[in-house]
């Protein structure tokens, strides 16, 4: 629980308390969100946040969780909580686009396994969200004619981040407390930072990512997009478990929220490589230094470390994750190139001028990489970055029509996210403030693999540091 000053977003436990005192029903809220959803595809410009959604199956979920709540016979936490799984998900009845216009020409008749979890969960699926074509980009900007381009609910003239771009624009307008998303480079964290909200980025493995396209099998997680940290915990609570369907993550240890609410930060120690922490926007650089006293300030110890060969890993991380996106896709290429949007062809032939010898040196630099962090771990608990580098981006007229493309942004939205996806440890991001130009600045957290419990131990205190949260200028209230 937080006292809240002024606006906050509606929460798991905002929704939990409507039902369970019976001031609202899933049905009646579900309703509210059809509303929302028809106002958002409406407004100018439209949000394109939630690309596929289907009245009929929203309200069949929310009437049996209604009734379960009747009966007083709730599944999880997640019972009539609303949700949305990004596009790269197979999601049933929806269409598995994955972002672009040829894929998924029939609906979906089997479920990626997290949406059956949610599911399991009584959770309401209110639809898929929008997404960067084939997850190839950063700004989320996909001008085809089934996506277009989703608007930041801070500032609808500025991206959202990619490439879980409706994800985050569903949770930062209200619309679903909760989103899946997928993370390769930044997928899940890059958009969270933009949009003023939670990303959690689980250890590689960590979260099954079956049923979901495998476009880049070494270096995606699988993880939520929520309003808090708090939310990010149960929803990762609920996902996070070996998956027979999913052999990267069968030897996982379980799953823990060991320590998660601990009153301050005493015994933890915090690794910070102030060369690498600085390379940022000055904006971004004075709240981050701020929010790491305030972490010290709690009691925990800030340690300098050396984060080596951090250029080699950048190169290494493109050099894997897009060969293995170019090893998959290499039939589409071949066929669907004219449907591609023209970032996503540029982004591919890129990749096959990458070759087996490059391949191999790439993931030497990996096992370095892994090894080098190995014994970082040893001296500290997690390892603190800003979380991008800048702000999102404005929106320019020709994105609209022929798409965004540009390298030195992505490579510089990426810095602090490819280490996480290069070595597979997880990663979480808080939002700590704003701009001068009211855009969200976030702060990331890394830990050792399969220590996520002390990211969201950390990002509990880190949530306390923002003294208000803004109201997005797109913003619905579905619990009024």
């Amino acid at each position: 629980d937080s006292a809240s000053h002024g606006f906050s977003f509606k929460g798991i436990k905002d929704y939990l308390d409507c039902y369970r005192s019976g001031k609202l029903t899933p049905s009646q809220v579900a309703k509210n969100i059809i509303a929302m959803l028809e106002d958002s595809d409406k407004s100018t410009p439209p949000l394109r946040a939630i690309v596929q959604w289907d009245q009929e199956q929203i309200m069949l979920m929310a009437k049996a969780s209604t009734a379960r709540y009747r009966n007083k016979c709730t599944l999880s936490y997640l019972d009539g909580i609303p949700v949305c799984l990004k596009e790269e998900f197979k999601v049933v009845p929806y269409h598995h686009r994955v972002g672009t216009v040829y894929l998924g020409t029939e609906p979906e008749t089997e479920d990626a396994t997290v949406a059956k979890k949610l599911r399991e969960a009584g959770a309401i699926i209110i639809g898929v969200s929008n997404m960067h074509e084939l997850g190839a980009g950063t700004t989320g900007c996909n001008p085809n004619r089934y996506h277009k381009i989703p608007r930041n609910p801070y500032k609808p003239n500025h991206f959202t981040g990619g490439s879980s771009s409706g994800s985050a624009a569903a949770v930062a307008a209200g619309l679903c407390p909760v989103a899946i998303g997928t993370d390769g480079g930044g997928s899940v964290r890059i958009p969270a930072s933009f949009c003023g909200v939670v990303g959690l980025k689980g250890t590689f493995g960590r979260i099954s990512s079956h049923g979901s396209l495998p476009l880049s099998y070494s270096t995606v997680s699988v993880g939520p997009i929520c309003t808090s940290v708090a939310d990010a915990a149960i929803v990762y609570s609920i996902l996070a478990e070996p998956d027979p369907l999913y052999p990267y993550g069968l030897k996982q240890p379980k799953a823990t929220l060991s320590d998660m609410c601990a009153p301050d930060l005493k015994g933890l120690k915090l690794g910070v490589d102030w060369t690498f922490f600085k390379a940022c926007d000055a904006e971004v650089l004075s709240i981050c230094e701020k929010a790491v006293e305030h972490l010290q300030s709690l009691g925990a110890s800030v340690v300098e470390v050396s984060l080596p060969e951090m250029e080699e890993v950048r190169v290494a991380h493109v050099i894997c994750i897009l060969s293995e996106m170019r090893d998959f896709l290499q039939p589409d290429f071949n066929k669907h190139f004219q449907e591609m949007n023209l970032d996503t062809r540029a982004s591919l032939a890129l990749a096959s001028q990458f070759t087996a010898l490059d391949y191999i040196t790439a993931n030497r630099q990996r096992t370095r990489s892994m090894r080098f962090l190995r014994e970082i771990f040893t001296t500290v608990n997690c390892i603190l970055t800003p979380a991008v580098a800048s702000t999102a981006p404005r929106i320019y007229e020709s994105d609209l029509l022929t798409g965004s493309s540009n390298l030195s942004f992505t490579v510089r939205s990426m810095r602090f996210m490819q280490l996480g996806n290069f070595t597979g440890i997880p990663g979480l991001v808080v939002p700590i403030g704003y701009s001068t130009a009211g855009l969200p600045i976030s702060f990331q957290v890394m830990a050792k693999w399969w220590d996520e419990a002390v990211l969201l131990r950390i990002g509990l205190k880190l949530e306390q540091f923002r003294y208000q949260t803004k109201k997005p200028s797109i913003y619905y209230n579905i619990l009024s």
